[in-house]
């Protein structure tokens, strides 16, 4: 099939696109939120009716759909009403009537800003993958759809079994992308300890939502909201819960899946685990634990900072000590998100709000670190740091784009990353400054591996013993550089339009947990 053929489609599909998204947002009654997570899913079972020969057709049809995802999920933060504090476009059918268990969804101010992340996401791993993935096309564009479906879902369902449903359907095509596209030997090991590390934790969580299923009747979160649970009870399901959050965080000492997942999966999986797979467990104690266990919430935050605190600190010192470079990125991914923890359980606005941005920012910056290190592995063909050297003589426009994504990993003023730290800390001072001070010391640390890391690989003199021809980075990877760039320097410079969508829904959580 010729180029030009495939160039019209597109065309025609971007001509009636905007009038697709116009009656999905106006129109009354519309459901929005199912249009949304349905386009991927239907653009997955599409690519099984074109032809496994068609590699061309394949990507350009994935890439267009993931696309539009993406823009219809932008149309979700126009339509977004941040003075209200109900959740915004609801959608409720019959899913087990006779047991009282419905099909819901909808949004406010915190899933929001995660949906926009991962529907940004997919796109830019589909284009990673354009040229580096050679085997299994169709089926590695399958999965990127299906977890872009899946990831929004997860964002949206108001319903707790319907969450626990999707939270593991994430899991699936994640094992398939480890497991099928990653690149060296111990990718299948790395595949199940992901898997099984994250499942195990769930399978409490699906008891504890049994029982309070059994208890109030249903697993509506906007009726289990106005239930009371007994303190016994709200600790025991906040410890179910835990156990499946701190695995996603993931929390230590239940980290070791993290960094063995990112150096066997290739550059897209690393860059949807760090971006997206995440912020599931953090979001997962925001959106239910908090509010939904206020008692076990406080019994437990000593804890918490217990826990973030040995992250923050160990999983910093960590870092300095890894020779590969995604290992580097990986372990700085779990101190960040014990920053993120740290701003949760200070259970005050600007905490709450600090640690929403921190993972935002870190949904930008940290993949566009893995993007960084996929640049130099599709060259070189190597990810260990002693091999590079001298990078920025032979690669100045990759070198500029590696500085500013590590500034941003460091938190430098401008970037995304130090107005969510910025306001954690302020969160966490409010509440125990001993706590705050920990805290404080991953920014420190952060900068002295950041700084090593970025120096090791960029400046000295080149190695041509190990690495004699180089390569600048292309159009294509310099273009899905371009809006996490974007995204970066906006939340760090004007961060106030994220903040301003969130203010009411932050005060719901604290309010309806009382602290």
């Amino acid at each position: 099939m010729n180029s030009s053929y495939i160039n019209n489609m597109s065309l025609a599909f971007w001509a009636v696109s905007p009038v697709f998204l116009y009656n999905m947002v106006y129109s009354p009654n519309s459901p929005f939120l199912l249009y949304l997570i349905l386009v991927p899913l239907v653009g997955a079972l599409a690519l099984f009716l074109i032809p496994s020969e068609s590699i061309q057709l394949i990507k350009v049809v994935a890439l267009n759909v993931s696309l539009f995802t993406y823009i219809a999920s932008l149309f979700l933060w126009i339509g977004f009403d941040a003075s209200s504090p109900n959740f915004q476009y609801l959608y409720q059918a019959d899913w087990m009537p006779y047991g009282n268990l419905y099909f819901t969804l909808g949004i406010d101010g915190i899933s929001l800003f995660f949906i926009i992340l991962s529907t940004l996401l997919v796109p830019i791993c589909i284009m990673l993958g354009w040229s580096s993935i050679t085997i299994y096309i169709r089926e590695y564009m399958v999965a990127l759809l299906i977890l872009d479906a899946m990831m929004i879902a997860v964002f949206s369902t108001l319903d707790l079994l319907l969450f626990y449903v999707c939270f593991e359907a994430v899991l699936i095509p994640m094992f398939v992308i480890i497991g099928v596209w990653g690149s060296r030997a111990r990718r299948i090991r790395a595949a199940y300890q992901f898997f099984l590390y994250t499942f195990f934790g769930s399978v409490l969580m699906l008891l504890a939502i049994l029982m309070m299923y059994f208890q109030a009747g249903t697993t509506d979160l906007q009726i289990l909201l106005t239930t009371e649970f007994s303190t016994q009870r709200q600790i025991l399901y906040f410890l179910a819960f835990f156990a499946s959050f701190a695995a996603k965080v993931p929390m230590i000492p239940v980290h070791i899946w993290l960094p063995e997942a990112h150096v066997e999966a290739p550059t897209a999986g690393s860059v949807l685990l760090a971006g997206i797979m995440l912020k599931l467990g953090t979001y997962g104690f925001l959106r239910f634990s908090m509010p939904l266990f206020p008692e076990a919430t406080l019994y437990f935050t000593p804890f918490i900072y217990t826990l973030s605190c040995i992250a923050v600190i160990y999983a910093s010192l960590t870092t300095v000590r890894q020779v590969d470079l995604k290992k580097i990125i990986a372990y700085s991914s779990v101190a960040h998100m014990g920053v993120v923890m740290l701003g949760l359980f200070s259970l005050n606005a600007q905490g709450v709000e600090g640690s929403i941005l921190l993972m935002l920012g870190h949904g930008l910056v940290s993949p566009g670190l893995f993007m960084c290190v996929g640049v130099l592995y599709d060259r070189y063909k190597t990810r260990l740091v002693k091999y590079y050297g001298g990078v920025v003589h032979t690669m100045p426009l990759f070198a500029t784009i590696f500085l500013l994504f590590t500034m941003g990993n460091i938190g430098l003023p401008g970037t995304s990353n130090f107005v969510g730290e910025f306001l954690v800390l302020t969160g966490c001072y409010q509440t125990n400054t001993l706590i705050a001070a920990l805290g404080a010391t991953g920014m420190v640390l952060g900068g002295a591996y950041s700084l090593w890391l970025y120096n090791r690989v960029v400046y000295g003199f080149p190695k041509p013993h190990y690495i004699n021809t180089y390569a600048d980075i292309n159009r294509r990877e310099f273009f899905m550089f371009v809006p996490l760039i974007i995204g970066t320097l906006w939340m760090g410079i004007y961060p106030e339009v994220f903040l301003h969508d969130m203010h009411v829904s932050v005060a719901n959580v604290i309010q309806h947990g009382s602290y």
